[in-house]
């Protein structure tokens, strides 16, 4: 998970018990599988003391910030949503190093092509 991101930053009161998310997700990214996937992303963690809701902000590699409200999102969606973004980040950076244009745009009439069968049909003549 970490090896898209450049930082993460948790923030949370620890005496506000919405904070479930954010300690999940940084138990998530202290473990040495993610560590070892980026050591160079810098995780941060602010306590507060006010009554801020909880929330967890990420930076993507590519400078992108996205900011998650930890009280209503669990710490797996979160997860999930940076996997996901950081494929198509992934797949976006192949492209750009092939030389291809970004985002692929598909021609209507290729659309709407059916689509080659896989199964090879073996017919038995009699």
């Amino acid at each position: 998970m970490l090896k898209f991101l450049s930082r993460v930053r948790i923030e949370f009161n620890a005496l506000d018990p919405r904070t479930a998310s954010c300690m999940e997700f940084l138990a998530q990214c202290n473990a040495p599988k993610a560590k070892e996937s980026n050591p160079s992303c810098a995780v941060q963690v602010k306590r507060r003391t006010d009554d801020e809701p909880p929330k967890i902000t990420v930076t993507f590699a590519n400078g992108v910030e996205e900011v998650f409200d930890a009280t209503a999102t669990p710490a797996q969606s979160i997860r999930t949503m940076i996997l996901e973004k950081g494929r198509m980040l992934e797949t976006e950076q192949m492209f750009r190093d092939a030389g291809e244009a970004w985002p692929v745009l598909i021609p209507d009439e290729e659309l709407t092509q059916p689509a080659p069968g896989t199964k090879v049909r073996v017919v038995l003549l009699p």
